[in-house]
């Protein structure tokens, strides 16, 4: 379950995964803060700590 505060009133949203489990960042302060790309992962079920760019474009442009 996740808590989300917006400046004017608090969500809260549940997930539950079929297979796995999720991988909780270390809590300071009883607060965890993430960034919306961990966030992302983490609701996905993937390991955002064992991060791995897995495509890189060959040109630019």
């Amino acid at each position: 379950k996740i808590i989300w505060w917006d400046g004017q009133g608090a969500c809260l949203f549940a997930k539950r995964l079929e297979r796995g489990r999720f991988v909780w960042p270390a809590a300071k302060d009883g607060k965890v803060h993430l960034s919306q790309a961990q966030l992302s992962m983490l609701l996905e079920g993937i390991d955002w700590r064992i991060t791995k760019q897995t495509w890189r474009p060959l040109t630019t442009g």
